[in-house]
């Protein structure tokens, strides 16, 4: 089977670090055509930032980043630097890379890429806000046929918010973005906090991760390490929700996911519950089925192969 194409959003972010380092250790199951650093988690300068080491921690200079959006659509920018830290990534200290990032835009390098490749070979992975894919959408409706699918960690439903009372951070971000690619017709799967709440980064997980013994496995323990210190005191767990490698687990193995197809809409007026993702889970309306909602997961199976990944990459 060829490496399944992919773009990846992304505002690194601890989590999303896990998440691409799982994609580049496994480079014959991802080939990562490109990341658009996305405003989010911090601003986009140190997205940008962010990118760009974590592609030097993993020996993949070769990989293009692209600047994408600094603001979401409409709003301005809400940031979770009360988890992630000043530069959004704290944890260890990452030199400063010495590759730069590409000249050409985010949004831009989206459409293109979609419009030179294949019809239904790309496969966009958004850990990030969605705001550079709405645009790309808006500025080119056709690329919606073109995309093979989108995985997405973003919602809450059974959980509720993790940055409001009702609403999940990447919805809350840009709640326009997320109803624009809901309503887009693309095929779209999200890995809301209903699931991702269930892969607890523990302390004995910590420590398995750190005896890999490499820079990259070294580097991921020290920054989860960093960023468990707030969900820890929030919620009580033993251990802290790690959202983003969901979204490449769920492309490797789906089947260690459950689901169902529902609607789901975002709300984008009431200052009370902005940005909360209502999902149809019971089918109590009529409204039509447009995304696979991601319910369950299997915790145990997603460290072992983010750990199979990190022991690949330098």
């Amino acid at each position: 089977m060829a490496p399944r194409k992919v773009i990846i959003l992304t505002d690194p972010g601890q989590d999303q670090a896990a998440a691409i380092m799982l994609m580049l250790g496994l480079p014959d199951r991802f080939e990562v055509m490109g990341l658009v650093a996305t405003a989010g988690n911090i601003d986009l300068s140190y997205t940008l930032e962010n990118s760009l080491k974590l592609l030097e921690l993993t020996g993949r200079p070769e990989i293009p980043v692209f600047a994408g959006s600094s603001t979401p659509i409409k709003r301005d920018l809400v940031i979770a630097d009360h988890v992630h830290g000043p530069t959004g990534m704290d944890g260890p200290t990452l030199p400063v890379p010495t590759i730069k990032p590409s000249t050409k835009q985010g949004v831009d390098f989206i459409i293109e890429t979609l419009r030179s490749e294949p019809p239904q070979t790309v496969t966009i992975c958004s850990l990030s806000p969605l705001t550079n894919l709405a645009l790309a959408l808006l500025t080119a409706p056709d690329i919606a046929a073109r995309i093979q699918e989108v995985v997405a960690m973003a919602g809450a439903y059974f959980e509720v918010g993790n940055i409001t009372p009702t609403a999940e951070f990447n919805v809350y971000v840009d709640p326009e973005a997320a109803q624009g690619i809901f309503g887009s017709g693309v095929k779209l799967t999200l890995l809301p906090l209903d699931v991702t709440h269930e892969m607890l980064s523990t302390r004995e997980r910590l420590n398995a991760m750190k005896k890999l013994g490499t820079n990259c496995a070294i580097a991921l323990a020290e920054m989860l390490t960093f960023s468990e210190s707030f969900d820890l005191k929030k919620y009580g767990w033993n251990g802290a929700p790690l959202h983003g490698p969901c979204v490449p687990l769920f492309l490797l193995e789906p089947e260690m996911f459950q689901g169902r197809l529902i609607n789901v809409e975002v709300e984008t007026t009431s200052q009370l519950t902005l940005g909360m993702t209502v999902a149809d889970w019971w089918g109590i309306t009529t409204r039509p089925k447009n995304v696979f909602w991601v319910r369950h997961g299997d915790d145990e199976r997603l460290f072992e192969i983010l750990n199979q990944a990190l022991a690949c990459l330098p």
